[in-house]
Formats: structure tokens, C-alpha cells, sequence
């Protein structure tokens, strides 16, 4: 019975009565309440309350009970005949309501109709909203206590989301042959353009798209548009690319779209009209004309960071792409460059000076950013091929003497008796590891500077040439005055990426050497490439990435406060309980290593020849020692637990691959070999957990698996954990 009146509430919640449009907004202000605050009261965004108040969409269950409860509670404490709120309490929108939101029947008369709507009655046609962001997501803001608040800087706030109210982004499709943008929060906006000149103009004077910058010194995020097939063809662009439009990226510089835009004065990027198209015009003063295009049926979503996006219907693909630019930022090319765009997001190079003698202001360098000039590597940090090695003979291999070689894991051992007597082999993986490597990492952010017979600073980032094939990994210092003794054969090396012991000098990054100390071994490098400014450039980025994962996979049911136990059974499935959040999380950790990754960018083609200089070695954001430095304290990071772990059970991993590591085991779990005590694990060791740096499990197979596939491809070393997820071998390398 209980269940039936459950229901009939929720039938009389779906038709609360709310009071007209201009009063909801009364009552808001009347409280002093924010936008933002209702929103996120709602867990609703901005824009959709900003909807409600100008009647232009009406809310729907669950949040019309909720809403219409808020606005009775509003209209008991202010009477409609009471006195209109101050300034300092209230920001009055000086905006025209707009009318009633039409039937999709209305919209579409509408739509057909010859008078082009403007920002403010363009016809908008609600449909089921899809799962909100979470109010996390949302900018925050305080409401209006006894002090007055300054008037003006409000206002401005205002007016800065006003700017942006219908979101980063929109997807571009055609209705019964007539254009719609649709937005996050189930908004569809109609579009009247019927050319992509004429799109571009709409987007950018009345489509209200953006996104706030995320830095003081940054600039906002340009709007983007997602093209689908049906809105390639209505404004002329091929549905798919040639075979040799793929291979060039772009289309033809003769295309007729391509001659409309240069007719309409608008230009692309050097890289031309391609799956991400940026399309401008040169900026005037501060004010920026700049949209980006994401053409997916030309693969611009690849399918190994955005699983089967590009084939998601234009709402959802909306509600994918939005909530990754809400918690990541607007997607400005693959997954690798939005992770590099970010970085330079959240550190502009540049901010206004203090004003001058004149009281003007002028661009400076902005402290702990990388700057607007690119610096040289050292040549040990140079990839090959790189005009700094031009001299060096043709085909010449460079020694670990000459080249700095910071790499992820790749290791495995034969199984010992012991081990072959255990039934179940068991991979743990590390969550976002190489974001975990990258937290409050110092790096440089200025030239190296070469130094001779150096004395070793681990806090002083740089490139190392030292002799590391004295450290014994049988007997290691675990903390001070507290050794252990290990089976070091058991164990990869934490200073090569094959886990095979040095055999002279190497170069190392920084990390990598301070770890040797901190195993209790003196180290002496012979010289160095330092750099002396130096700064934690990657913590916001570590930050914004980290919180984007977190509240995505605490939407998937996978919180941060579970215990070992609750952890495991809410990560299974979870990727199921909703789809299109689960490829959000894939292309977040995506974001991560593509962005570590473009920090030594290599040739893309484009004639290139060794000795010459390629595209990216232009960017202030190329900086193979940033990259090396990053990839360095992961590996270490992976093998302090393992040393800890091995200390502690006397149990060694079988294999290592970049941040996954397999374990013979007793029983199926991770829990079956990971220590804990009463609930609480080893410090310092492996910690089952959704936060980066913890572990997940990775998949369970059995050892008569593992040694059949070693024996079938005649490879005793083969790397299980690449194939421990579902046992599936694909192919064998056998370690070459």
C-alpha cells in the first residue's frame, strides 16, 4: 500500500502549482538567492533556472516539487505587496522576459517560420533532461549576509554567466529540415542559419555558448559546435573523408564551405578545416570571434578515449560532452590536446602588469607558467631526430649514457614453485596513476643549465648522468634506521623501464635519483642539466582532473569513503549503471596520459626529415623533461608500494605493466593478498580505493592460465599483466 502512495504523491508533486515566470524571479531576489544558489539547491544548472524565471521552460519532476515548495516558503516570508528588494541584495535582470515555452508542435511552426529569432525569443523546445551535473560542478557562490556586497563586482558575475547561459557547447542537428542546437540540460535551441558562415555568426552573437575562463590571467573557452551528418550535409561538408582527406586531416583548401567562410571574412587555423576546425576572425582588442567545430563522423571522437560517443544521439552526445567540459574543460581537439590545453588554461603565460606612470597596463610573464617562448631541451632529453643530435652519424644508437630514457614498466618474471602452486593470478591497477606521479611534482620551468661534477638536490629538477648499478635491492632502507632484506631477484629495478639493473652511468630524471637515496645509497652524477626556476606546474592540473574523476565515478555509484569491501562491489558493473558517464571517465583518464604524453610530441608527417624542426617543438608546452619527470615518479611510485608490500608479506609481483601489477594469490581478490588491519591498510603499500594513486582490481586469472600462454608462444617472460583484465592474448612481442 505504501508503494501506491508513494505514487500518487509523486503524481501530485508532477503538477505542483508555481506562480508566474517575473514572480518566481521576485521571490528569488526578495531572498537575496543567486542563480547559482537555486541551481545547485536543485542540482539543476544555471541556465535551466534562468529558463524557469523567464518562462521559457517550466520545471519537470523531481525538481518542480521541490521547486514549487522553495517559491511557497519565498511568497509566505515576501507578499507580492511588499517593497522591491535593494540593489546590494538583488541584481535585477534588465533582460525582456521571453514568452512561453511552445509545444514541439509551436517550435516547429516556429522554426519554419521567415523571422529569425534573436538570443531572447529564439524558440526553444524542452525534452526529458537527462541526469544533471552534480552541484560540485557548478561555480558557488555565498548569499547576502548584514554586509552589503559590492554592487558592482556581482553584477559583473552576473552578467559574465549570462554570457554562457546555454553552456560550453551545443550539438548541431537537422529537425524536419530545419536546424536545432542541442545544449546540456535537455535545452534545444533553434537555429536559423542556413550556412556556416551564417552558424558561426549565430553562435557567437546569439547562441550564448562559452565557458568562463578557468585562471585570473586566462581567457574563456571559444564555443563549440558538434556537427552531426545531417548537419554536415545541410551546410554543405562532406559526411565522411577520403581516404586522402584523412590522411591530410582537413579537406580540400578549394572546398566551397571553405570559399564561403574566406567570403564572409572568417579564417581557420593553420591546420586547416579538419574533424577539429577552428574557425575565427583576428581578435579586436580583448574581444575574441572564435568557434571551434567537432565533426565526429570524421572520427574527431576517437573510440579508444570516447568509446561509441560518436554514435550517440544528439542529446546525449550533449550530455557526455558537457558534463567532460563542465569538469574538464571545453574539448579543444583530442583528448591528448585538451589534457595540454588545460595545463596552459589553468597557467596562462601571460598577466596585465600594475599600472604604469600613465596608468596603463601591459602583458608580463605570468610566475609559474611556462611562458609565451618555447626554451631547448638538454640533448640527453632530446627525442631522436631532434635538430639538437643533427650531427650525430645516420643511424647512430644512442647509449643510456646519452640518452634520457624514463619510461613506464614493462616487466615480468618466470613464476617460482611456490608460486606455481597458488591457483590464481590477480591484477591490481593504479587509478589515474600517472596523474598520481604528476601531484605536487616540481619541475622547471625555465632552460637547462649544464653542470659538471654537480652535488646531487632532489628538490632541484633536471636530467642526471650517475652510476646507479652499485644499489643492491636485496637490502633497502624502508624508512630511517629501518632496513629490510628482500629476494632482489624477484623484484624489477625502479631505474630502467625493463626492470633490468643498470650496467654503468645512465641519464635519470630527477626522481628517479632521489629515490636511489632514499633506499640509503650515495649517488654521485658525473654532470647535469638543471633548471633553477622551478615550480609545482602541474597541481592544478592534477587537481581539476582529479576532482573531475572523483565526481564522475561518485555518480556511478563508486564513492571515495567505501571500505575495501563496499569498493569492490560497487566497481562491478559500474560502468553499466550509466553508459554514457562511464565514457566520460574513460576519456578523463584519457585526458590524463594524452596530456603527459604531447609534452614531447613527436613528427606528425607533414615532410618532415630528422635534424629538421617539427610543429611542436614551437609550443612552450613541449617539454620532454616535464614528461620524463612525470613517468619517473610513477614508476617509483609503483615500486616504493611494491618494496613495502614485499617487506611486509614476503610476496613479489610476477609482472609489471605501467600501472598494473599481477600477484600469484590464494584466493580470486585483491583482498586474498593486500594487507589490511582491521580495515586499514599498509602504509605506504597497495589501498583499494577510487582515488588517484589507489588501487582497483584489474582481473583474475588462473596460473595454469598464465603458464599455458607463456608455453604456447614460447615466451617464459611474457607479460601477463597485459592480458590478466579478460585472458585474452592477442599477440606476442616476445620482448623486442
Amino acid at each position: 500500500m505504501s508503494e501506491l502512495f508513494d505514487a500518487v504523491d509523486a503524481l501530485i508533486a508532477s503538477r505542483s502549482p508555481l506562480p508566474p515566470a517575473a514572480e518566481r524571479k521576485r521571490l528569488r531576489q526578495a531572498h537575496g538567492l543567486t542563480l547559482d544558489e537555486v541551481a545547485g539547491a536543485l542540482d539543476v544548472r544555471r541556465a535551466t533556472v534562468s529558463g524557469w524565471e523567464a518562462g521559457r521552460t517550466e520545471p519537470r519532476p523531481p525538481e518542480r516539487d521541490a521547486y514549487a515548495r522553495m517559491l511557497k516558503q519565498l511568497a509566505q516570508l515576501y507578499p507580492a505587496n511588499a517593497s522591491a528588494p535593494t540593489e546590494a541584495t538583488a541584481v535585477p535582470d534588465t533582460r525582456a522576459p521571453a514568452p512561453p515555452a511552445p509545444s514541439v508542435a509551436e517550435a516547429a511552426t516556429t522554426r519554419a517560420s521567415s523571422t529569425a529569432p534573436t538570443a531572447e525569443s529564439a524558440s526553444r523546445i524542452t525534452t526529458p533532461r537527462p541526469a544533471a551535473v552534480p552541484p560540485a560542478t557548478r561555480p558557488t557562490s555565498q548569499r547576502a549576509t548584514s554586509q552589503k556586497p559590492d554592487a558592482r563586482k556581482t553584477a559583473a558575475a552576473e552578467d559574465a554567466d549570462a554570457r554562457f547561459e546555454n553552456g560550453p557547447l551545443a550539438v548541431i542537428d537537422v529537425i524536419d529540415g530545419e536546424a536545432v542546437a542541442y545544449c546540456g540540460g535537455g535545452l534545444v535551441l533553434d537555429v536559423p542559419a542556413k550556412s556556416l558562415p551564417a552558424l558561426v555568426e549565430w553562435t557567437l552573437r546569439e547562441g550564448r555558448l562559452g565557458q568562463p575562463k578557468l585562471a585570473g590571467p586566462g581567457k574563456d573557452a571559444d564555443p563549440l559546435l558538434v556537427l552531426t551528418e545531417a548537419a554536415l550535409e545541410r551546410y554543405g561538408l562532406p559526411v565522411t573523408l577520403t581516404k586522402e582527406e584523412r590522411l591530410a586531416g582537413r579537406i580540400p583548401e578549394g572546398h566551397k564551405v571553405i570559399k564561403q567562410l574566406a567570403r564572409a571574412h572568417w579564417q581557420l587555423t593553420k591546420r586547416g578545416f579538419g574533424p577539429w576546425a577552428r574557425i575565427y576572425r583576428p581578435a579586436q582588442g580583448a574581444e575574441r570571434s572564435c568557434v571551434q567545430l567537432c565533426i565526429p563522423s570524421w572520427d574527431a571522437l576517437d573510440t579508444r578515449h570516447w568509446a561509441d560517443a560518436a554514435q550517440l544521439p544528439p542529446a546525449e552526445l550533449a550530455r557526455v560532452l558537457g558534463v567532460y567540459a563542465a569538469r574538464v574543460m571545453t574539448p579543444r581537439g583530442s583528448t591528448a590536446v585538451t589534457g595540454l590545453e588545460l595545463m596552459t588554461a589553468l597557467h596562462p603565460p601571460t598577466r596585465a602588469s600594475e599600472p604604469d606612470a600613465d596608468g596603463r597596463r601591459h602583458s608580463e610573464h605570468n610566475p609559474g607558467s611556462l611562458g609565451k617562448e618555447p626554451v631547448d631541451c638538454a640533448p640527453c632529453e632530446a627525442p631522436d631526430g631532434h635538430p639538437l643530435l643533427a650531427d650525430l652519424p645516420r643511424f647512430h644508437q644512442r647509449t643510456p649514457a646519452e640518452v634520457l630514457v624514463e619510461e613506464a614498466y614493462d616487466w615480468a618474471r618466470p613464476l617460482t614453485d611456490a608460486e606455481c602452486l597458488r591457483p590464481h593470478l590477480v591484477g591490481i591497477d593504479v587509478n589515474m596513476a600517472f596523474a598520481a606521479g604528476a601531484n605536487g611534482l616540481i619541475v622547471g620551468l625555465d632552460a637547462p643549465e649544464h653542470v659538471k661534477n654537480p652535488v646531487f638536490d632532489a628538490k632541484l629538477p633536471g636530467s642526471w648522468l650517475v652510476d646507479l648499478s652499485h644499489i643492491d635491492l636485496s637490502r633497502v632502507k624502508l624508512a630511517k634506521d629501518k632496513w629490510a632484506d628482500l629476494d632482489g631477484e624477484l623484484l624489477p629495478s625502479p631505474f630502467t623501464p625493463k626492470g633490468e639493473q643498470p650496467q654503468g652511468p645512465a641519464w635519470y630524471a630527477t626522481p628517479t635519483v632521489a629515490y636511489a637515496v632514499e633506499l640509503g645509497y650515495e649517488v654521485r652524477p658525473i654532470e647535469a642539466y638543471v633548471r633553477r626556476d622551478t615550480g609545482r606546474y602541474l597541481d592544478a592540473w592534477y587537481n581539476r582532473l582529479r576532482d573531475a574523476y572523483i565526481a564522475t565515478m561518485a555518480d556511478l555509484g563508486v564513492d571515495a569513503d567505501l571500505t575495501p569491501e563496499e569498493f569492490l562491489k560497487a566497481m562491478d558493473g559500474y560502468r553499466q549503471r550509466d553508459p554514457e558517464l562511464a565514457i566520460v571517465v574513460s576519456a578523463i583518464k584519457a585526458t590524463v596520459k594524452g596530456g603527459i604524453g604531447k609534452l614531447r610530441e613527436r613528427p606528425r608527417g607533414e615532410g618532415w626529415k630528422p635534424g629538421q624542426a617539427w610543429r611542436a617543438l614551437a609550443r612552450p608546452t613541449w617539454r620532454p623533461d616535464i614528461r620524463a619527470a612525470v613517468i619517473s615518479r610513477t614508476r617509483i611510485n609503483m615500486h616504493r608500494k611494491i618494496v613495502k608490500h614485499a617487506a611486509f608479506t614476503g610476496q613479489y609481483p610476477v609482472a609489471v605493466l605501467s600501472d598494473c601489477a599481477v600477484y600469484a594469490s590464494d584466493g580470486p581478490s585483491p583482498l586474498d593478498f593486500l594487507p589490511y588491519r582491521d580495515g586499514k591498510p599498509l602504509p605506504g603499500g597497495f589501498k583499494l580505493g577510487v582515488n588517484p594513486g589507489l588501487v582497483k582490481w584489474e582481473g583474475t586469472q588462473s596460473v595454469l592460465w598464465g603458464e599455458g600462454v607463456r608455453e604456447q608462444f614460447n615466451a617464459p617472460e611474457l607479460n601477463l599483466a597485459r592480458y590478466i583484465k579478460d585472458g585474452t592474448v592477442t599477440g606476442v612481442d616476445h620482448g623486442e
